[in-house]
């Protein structure tokens, strides 16, 4: 199997370069664009054009793979999760960035078998990275190996995260009282690039300590979190007893080792190591976690992909990191 499943992660990396192709091509032309659940909830002509490509592809060499895809599950296609070898997908993580030109763009490919993610490739386009990762043989960025930042300290730390697409008044105080609790503990600076992925990215190759996010969803992650997983990483929810992937709340960092019991009420992350106290997610109105990977683990520990509640859409997966 396992030379199957090479087959098809150089399979993903050929269909993201050729998506990256579009992308930047689209980036000369005048773009149609539309909005989603919010007026800054975007999609454009671009993103349904790449997911289709990529949709054709796999149904052509794989015929018997199954598919999760962020249009496909906007236009009414179920986000439903089987045993199956499954591609999860985000064309154009980073709509709004793309539609400004501002250069954060990807595209993300998740690969998963038996509900395990088993590989996961991201191509920031516009500055023509290619991260990969497979499950057990670590993490490149355009084929150097990945490391997570070895920083044991909060106070020494750039922490990544985003605004989101909420403008509702209560969700965007919450933001930054999140924000303003994190710089006072205090960090060295708070980042975000606007690409979910890249974020996660960007913790993979050491250059941020942390990155949380909320109210995300499963095709913006499973690329990545294999990427983070293999580079030493963990992905975590602190509300979760478990480790999982989520759809809804994602937390990853480059701090490895065992949550301390003080962080039991901050918001998610992606991490070389502890996340940051305080945050709160009390709007979040979801349910969802992430993936917790100790050192040398790897990505093949137990984790879960939940229900989100939130809408406009509710992936139903349970999904092993």
């Amino acid at each position: 199997m396992a030379d199957l499943w090479q087959e098809a992660m150089d399979h993903a990396v050929a269909l993201a370069k050729k998506a990256g192709e579009i992308v930047r091509d689209a980036l000369q032309n005048e773009m149609k664009i539309m909005c989603k659940s919010s007026s800054v909830d975007l999609v454009t002509k671009t993103d349904q054009k790449v997911e289709q490509l990529i949709i054709d592809s796999v149904k052509e060499k794989f015929p018997n793979h199954g598919f999760i895809g962020e249009e496909s599950v906007a236009a009414g296609q179920p986000c439903l999760l089987t045993d199956d070898p499954t591609w999860i997908v985000d064309p154009v993580d980073g709509t709004t960035n793309f539609v400004h030109g501002y250069p954060f763009v990807a595209v993300c490919i998740g690969f998963a078998v038996n509900k395990m993610l088993e590989f996961g490739v991201v191509y920031s386009c516009i500055e023509d990275k290619m991260y990969t990762a497979r499950r057990g043989k670590g993490a490149f960025c355009n084929g150097d190996p990945l490391q997570v930042s070895d920083q044991k300290e909060i106070n020494q730390s750039i922490i990544a995260t985003e605004f989101g697409s909420s403008r509702d008044p209560e969700v965007v105080d919450k933001i930054f009282s999140n924000m303003r609790k994190i710089l006072c503990l205090p960090v060295h600076g708070i980042r975000g690039s606007g690409s979910a992925a890249v974020n996660m990215c960007l913790v993979a190759a050491g250059c941020v300590e942390a990155y949380y996010e909320v109210g995300i969803h499963c095709w913006d992650v499973a690329a990545a979190a294999v990427i983070v997983a293999e580079a030493g990483g963990v992905l975590v929810d602190l509300e979760e007893p478990e480790p999982m992937m989520m759809p809804w709340r994602l937390a990853s960092a480059s701090w490895r080792g065992s949550r301390p019991q003080s962080l039991r009420s901050s918001s998610s992350w992606v991490s070389s190591g502890p996340p940051l106290p305080g945050c709160s997610t009390e709007y979040q109105g979801a349910t969802a976690a992430g993936g917790d990977v100790g050192e040398g683990d790897g990505v093949g520990g137990p984790a879960g992909l939940r229900p989100g509640l939130a809408p406009p859409i509710k992936p139903t997966l349970s999904l092993r990191i």
